[in-house]
């Protein structure tokens, strides 16, 4: 389900058409998604989209992805030597503060007027520029080879996938997202979330806190 399909769902459910979202989550994510219902919602999204966002992540190392996650055309990667938990720790802290990101070619960031997952499509070497975003907090939750989890708290404009790739690229691996979760945007957390089948069965939108 893609977050246009949540905005769907959700004007369905409530009958409002002036419904919008606080920031896209790739299709095989899940977690919190924050929807403004109603002109005045809708017009504070924006703020919203500049507020501090949390993910947890699974990334597999080992492997490259055309699009940087499960969705993408598979590569494995040969590994002579397979990483330490101290290596991984060293290298997640590089990605810590102010860095330097190159977005994910299959994006929804706009690139000549168009998403850049659409000219990804089309050509599979297109490499975005890149661009200053802020990692707040990262913090390696388990390692088991291939398997590493992190935790991380990130202001806008950060793709996670982008992260797990260049962790990879890091340690001589490749490796991209298996698994992702939003847990919380700015003051929103999965706590207060509704969950899409349930509005679809009448029940009601979260409050705000």
């Amino acid at each position: 389900m893609t977050s246009h399909d949540v905005v769907d769902a959700v004007r369905r459910a409530t009958g409002e058409r002036r419904v919008g979202h606080a920031g896209t989550l790739d299709p095989l994510a899940k977690g919190v998604l924050v929807v403004g219902v109603g002109r005045a919602a809708t017009r504070l999204l924006g703020r919203l989209t500049e507020k501090d966002k949390e993910y947890v992540t699974r990334i597999h190392l080992g492997v490259r992805s055309t699009t940087d996650d499960g969705e993408g055309k598979k590569e494995e990667v040969p590994v002579d030597e397979i990483p330490s938990e101290d290596d991984v720790r060293a290298s997640l802290h590089r990605f810590s503060g102010v860095i330097s990101q190159r977005p994910c070619a299959f994006s929804a960031l706009k690139l000549q007027g168009r998403p850049a997952y659409r000219l990804a499509r089309k050509n599979h070497d297109l490499e975005l520029a890149p661009r200053q975003v802020e990692v707040k907090e990262i913090e390696l939750l388990a390692y088991k080879w291939p398997w590493v989890d992190v935790r991380m708290v990130t202001g806008p404009g950060v793709y996670v996938r982008a992260i797990a790739r260049d962790l990879g690229e890091t340690l001589g691996t490749g490796g991209y997202v298996e698994e992702l979760e939003r847990t919380r945007v700015g003051p929103y957390t999965a706590d207060q979330a509704v969950r899409v089948c349930d509005l679809r069965r009448g029940g009601p939108l979260t409050q705000s806190p």
